[in-house]
């Protein structure tokens, strides 16, 4: 019989405890969000679905997730085709500069979202986008064209280029190859890129407290806001809602990512 090394044990110990800390908040928003109680009151005296009647009934919390559904699929319409077209251009180009580019387009990863934040702020007060959708949507944008970007790249990786050159040697001009031949083998990691997009413009929060007001609030400011002003069980009612899309969600992207592989 194999024996497990102290060191493995103690992999799988610290491995358990990292995800217990991670998934502790779940643990406790969810069952908040079914309380009967005026308050966030955890354990739970009872268990209602009144907080859920109450954000479907809410004209407030309704337009605020219109506004954040609305940005997130226009995220993706916009977001998923430029970085298909970057991560094709990034994979075929030998070019010094395109090492540049790519870079450039990780760059929201890799600066604190707050220095984002601020910055599209004042680009954005002095071309007047400040609280309007389409300077959510382009916000977003930016922010999740990486997730599309490093998917699509990855995808592209384990394609063999050479079935597109064949398809060109046969008559096919470039675009018209690559939509039969390389778009067909890489759509997984393009719907991967583009359900991660969605799920970043979804559970974005600093850059829409800057730049997002009015009509134009999508559910994580909205939440923000009641937060400040008065704590109910809705907002955990909202938050468990948006856990679990995202988990799906990330759930779907997985699956496909798999099933490229």
């Amino acid at each position: 019989m194999t024996r497990t090394s102290p060191a493995r044990i103690a992999l799988y110990v610290i491995s358990a405890l990292v995800l217990v800390y991670l998934i502790l908040p779940v643990l406790i928003i969810a069952p908040i969000s079914f309380s009967s109680a005026r308050f966030l009151t955890f354990p739970p005296p009872s268990f209602s679905l009144r907080w859920y009647q109450q954000y479907f009934s809410s004209t407030a919390w309704m337009q605020a997730t219109q506004v954040t559904l609305t940005v997130a699929f226009l995220t993706v319409l916009i977001a998923t085709p430029c970085g298909v077209a970057a991560a094709y251009a990034i994979s075929q180009s030998k070019l010094r500069i395109m090492r540049l580019i790519h870079m450039a387009l990780l760059l929201p990863l890799v600066v604190p979202i707050i220095i984002t934040a601020v910055g599209i702020f004042f680009v954005y007060a002095k071309v007047g986008l400040v609280a309007t959708m389409p300077g959510l949507v382009l916000a977003n944008m930016m922010l999740g064209l990486p997730y599309v970007v490093i998917s699509v790249l990855a995808g592209l990786q384990s394609f063999d280029p050479a079935q597109e050159m064949v398809a060109r040697s046969l008559g096919m001009n470039r675009l018209r190859s690559f939509f039969a031949v390389t778009l067909p083998q890489i759509k997984s990691s393009v719907v991967a890129g583009g359900i991660f997009a969605f799920i970043s413009a979804m559970d974005e929060t600093i850059v829409a407290l800057f730049i997002s007001g009015g009509q134009y609030q999508p559910l994580t400011k909205r939440m923000f806001t009641a937060l400040r002003d008065e704590i109910d069980p809705t907002i955990a009612a909202i938050s468990t809602l948006m856990t679990a899309g995202s988990f799906m969600l990330v759930l779907v992207a997985t699956a496909r990512q798999k099933g490229s592989a």
